[in-house]
């Protein structure tokens, strides 16, 4: 297996770096169509659960649009092969007094593009070593 080709690698950045665009301006239409549509699809966000991309969907649709900037730092993005990759980011929001968030996904290529079909979303203290 093939890690970190870059033109996949080029490919999942794009698509990350439009996922936050999509975030940050509150296109919940754009999110939707980010992630899978499959009822395998999973996002744990930090005070949800959410199982389908009907919950998933809900959830962004149901989202207060206020407060959503934020600054991302030590962003990786893993390729394996041509169709699996792994987006991990950590993000601070000035709201997050003494936290750091911390995000994951994983990505998959289908024949409509890639989408995103497992996501994480935690906060935890800030650590004292960055």
């Amino acid at each position: 297996m093939e890690v970190d080709l870059p033109e996949i690698v080029a490919e999942v950045e794009a698509c990350f770096a439009a996922y936050e665009v999509a975030l940050m301006s509150n296109d919940v239409e754009g999110l939707t169509a980010m992630f899978s549509d499959l009822p395998q699809t999973i996002r744990y966000g930090i005070n949800e659960n959410l199982y389908g991309a009907k919950e998933i969907q809900a959830f962004r649709a149901g989202r207060s649009p206020v407060g959503l900037a934020r600054t991302l730092s030590r962003t990786v993005i893993s390729t394996y092969g041509r169709d699996f990759a792994i987006a991990s980011t950590l993000f601070d929001r000035v709201s997050m007094s003494g936290k750091i968030g911390r995000q994951m996904q994983s990505w998959v290529r289908f024949p409509q593009g890639w989408r995103i079909v497992a996501a994480h979303v935690s906060l935890i203290d800030k650590p004292a070593y960055g």
